[in-house]
């Protein structure tokens, strides 16, 4: 069985020879691979060329275009600022929405037309190109909640929810058509499986969840599926307060990132909901030794029970010694659901 083979056959629920080995990597690939970070944000030829060292070393099962949430809201007009080896980032202080009005004059900038999303969708077809069918292709868009604070900036967007919730619905309605749009295109150049980023999710409540960003999460899911594409879900941070709405979406995957506890999740989401995660990216991968590693992610394993996937909470951080991400590998190599 090979890596993209595995994972679908997982998330099928037929039976494969070893538990799927799908952690996030960044930075870590660009240092695997040697290259600046900045280059790899910015030219999919670099990413393409890390990604497919650091699955090659660790025997990951996927590769991914996941680099940084700037490309959108580049592409959109934002002011980003770009460094030589550290990840692209949005200015705040001149958010594109700052002004509200200017919403009304946003227009969904072409995928195709030649800006950072066009990097990611070329990415998207080299990985394709590159892995001829051995490993699972990933790409990734921005969620609502984690788009919309890119582009009106999260302050404010956090005051917009008891201020002007009218607006906040109007620029979830723009993000949600920008972001299928974006997809659409990562679909048609390969992808197996989309990867939804919705950071600031994790930073409201259940209640303005539920009432705000969940229908737009499900509409976008809903979306994305009948793209034909399946859904990797991940949300950064405490989420366990909106669990149970996380799993009602529909997603594939969902990430729990370490403050969300695998039993948690699997009690909240159900039995049949695929679950990755949840090690302390910090505290445990980078900073623990391999058997602290193994020790954990079997915890998490006996948490979710079979519907699980080998991984850490968030991204493998820059530093992370081979050997600790080794453990993850000989973790899923030698354990099957």
């Amino acid at each position: 069985m090979n890596g993209r083979e595995r994972v679908l056959a997982h998330l099928a629920g037929q039976p494969v020879d070893r538990l799927p080995l799908m952690p996030i990597t960044m930075m870590f690939a660009a240092d695997q691979a040697a290259v600046p970070y900045g280059a790899y944000a910015r030219d999919h030829r670099v990413l393409v060329q890390a990604q497919l060292r650091v699955a090659e070393v660790f025997d990951f099962d996927y590769v991914s275009v996941i680099s940084d949430p700037a490309r959108e809201a580049y592409d959109c007009g934002a002011e980003v600022q770009f460094f030589e080896d550290q990840p692209p980032a949005i200015v705040e202080s001149e958010a594109l929405l700052a002004d509200k009005v200017e919403l009304a004059r946003l227009t969904i900038p072409d995928p195709l037309g030649g800006g950072r999303m066009t990097d990611r969708i070329q990415g998207v077809a080299q990985l394709k190109e590159r892995t001829a069918g051995q490993k699972l292709v990933e790409g990734w868009i921005e969620g609502p909640c984690a788009e919309a604070a890119d582009l009106r900036g999260i302050n404010n967007l956090m005051t917009d929810f008891f201020d002007d919730p009218q607006f906040v619905r109007d620029l979830f309605e723009f993000v949600i058509e920008m972001e299928l749009q974006f997809a659409r295109a990562q679909v048609e150049a390969g992808v197996d499986l989309m990867g939804v980023g919705d950071a600031a999710a994790s930073l409201v409540g259940p209640e303005l969840y539920e009432e705000f960003v969940w229908p737009y999460e499900k509409k976008l899911v809903d979306g994305l599926h009948a793209l034909g594409t399946k859904v990797r879900l991940h949300i950064c941070g405490n989420t366990r307060r909106i669990l149970a709405g996380m799993g009602r979406l529909g997603c594939e995957i969902v990430d729990l990132d370490y403050p969300s506890p695998v039993s948690e999740g699997r009690a909240a989401m159900g039995p049949w909901q695929v679950l990755l995660g949840n090690l302390n990216p910090v505290k445990v991968v980078r900073d623990g030794s391999p058997d602290l590693i193994t020790e954990a992610i079997a915890q998490c394993h006996r948490e979710a029970g079979s519907r699980f996937i080998v991984g850490a909470g968030c991204e493998i951080p820059r530093g992370t010694p081979n050997p600790n991400v080794l453990a993850l590998t000989e973790y899923a190599r030698s354990h099957q659901p």
